[in-house]
């Protein structure tokens, strides 16, 4: 199965195109936008797709990053997967940032525990932690650097995420680390995408509330 994979959840606008059956990437595009999301991720996988020399008839799934992450781009990112795969009769798969970065740590420390924690805002943290055998054992959860800190000490994971070196620190002891970015590699999530098959549609996963709000003065009443 030819399987594309998109990710919006941070500052990368990414797709990949990936052959589930040789476990190989065919193609990948890349744009480091920060925002702006929407504007640019079908350009993003035209390009994906024309670097690996299909196009979308060729392809078995769409996988998505669902976040945590950025409200808006995790947005784009579950919405237009849901779109391809609608369009295309495919199945659209959801593959969280905290897994993908967990199994992007375990290629290295493939016999280890990972937490994976990242900056939520208001000073809040999304973590989630993976025992030896890649269970997920906490989270997703809304957490503090002070718990996940408590929590390292404990387990002496392999600490990845952006957060890895704050929890490290914190926390006192040496530890091994995976990726400390926002998000994993493009490549992970169809590959963990691919192992999962299909299943329930995509949706986003948001570990707290928007920040944007309507004005109260502004809403209209509901009419039945």
């Amino acid at each position: 199965m030819i399987l594309l994979a998109i990710d919006c959840s941070a500052r990368l606008c990414a797709a990949c195109v990936y052959d589930a059956g040789a476990g190989r990437e065919l193609g990948r595009a890349e744009l480091d936008l920060g925002k702006g999301h929407a504007e640019h991720l079908m350009a993003v996988i035209a390009e994906a797709l024309k670097n690996a020399g299909l196009s979308y008839r060729d392809l078995g799934a769409i996988a998505v990053s669902v976040g945590p992450g950025s409200f808006t781009g995790v947005r784009v990112g579950v919405s237009t997967a849901r779109g391809l795969a609608l369009a295309l009769k495919i199945p659209a798969i959801g593959v969280t940032t905290l897994e993908a970065l967990a199994a992007q740590a375990r290629e290295e420390f493939w016999d280890r525990a990972v937490l994976v924690a990242l900056d939520g805002g208001r000073e809040e943290i999304h973590a989630a932690l993976y025992d030896e055998a890649a269970i997920l054992r906490y989270g997703p959860a809304v957490t503090t650097l002070a718990e996940m800190a408590g929590m390292a000490s404990k387990n002496t994971p392999v600490l990845a995420g952006a957060l890895a070196k704050k929890i490290a620190d914190m926390a006192g002891g040496r530890f091994d680390f995976g990726p400390q970015d926002a998000t994993a590699d493009i490549a992970v999530y169809a590959r963990l995408a691919a192992g999962k098959g299909a299943g329930e549609k995509p949706h986003p996963l948001y570990l707290r509330a928007a920040d944007a709000k309507p004005q109260a003065g502004f809403v209209l009443p509901r009419t039945s």
